[in-house]
């Protein structure tokens, strides 16, 4: 799996002008199922992300994490966060896991997050989304799961 993580203050994801999932402070993660990945992927990049200290400590270091924080996590599909672009200007997207096995696990990163105990909202797979956020820092991570 991959995983575009951004500390923010706050974020929303709308379709069709109506607001699907919100949260306060915590993290935006756009998350793309990769071809191969499987269950224990998405508990380990659950694990990582909600146990990522990116969070100020009282001294101002990032020390601390969402687990730490009480934050919550706003998840969204992103399927083009598979990209190839080496060859050419028009991306490839074959590395993305097939449609069925996207939305699955997509779905079940989602509930592997609320099961560490993070509040969690998430915007709809496959629509046509406008994702809406604050960006705290700004901090932005990416992270690549290992199959």
């Amino acid at each position: 799996m991959r995983a575009l993580v951004q500390r923010v203050t706050q974020a929303r994801v709308d379709i069709a002008g109506e607001t699907v999932g919100a949260i306060g402070p915590g993290l935006l993660v756009l998350v793309c199922a990769m071809g191969g990945d499987k269950d224990d992927t998405v508990e380990r990049l659950a694990s990582k992300i909600a146990k990522l200290r990116i969070f100020k400590d009282e001294d101002g270091r990032m020390n601390r994490s969402l687990v730490d924080t009480g934050g919550s996590a706003l998840v969204v599909s992103q399927f083009t966060l598979a990209a190839d672009t080496r060859r050419g200007n028009r991306p490839g997207f074959s590395a993305a896991a097939p449609p069925d096995d996207g939305e699955r696990l997509y779905l079940s990163f989602a509930e592997a997050l609320q099961t560490l105990g993070i509040p969690v909202a998430t915007g709809r797979f496959g629509a046509d989304m406008q994702v809406h956020l604050v960006n705290d820092g700004p901090v932005t991570i990416w992270i690549d799961s290992e199959g």
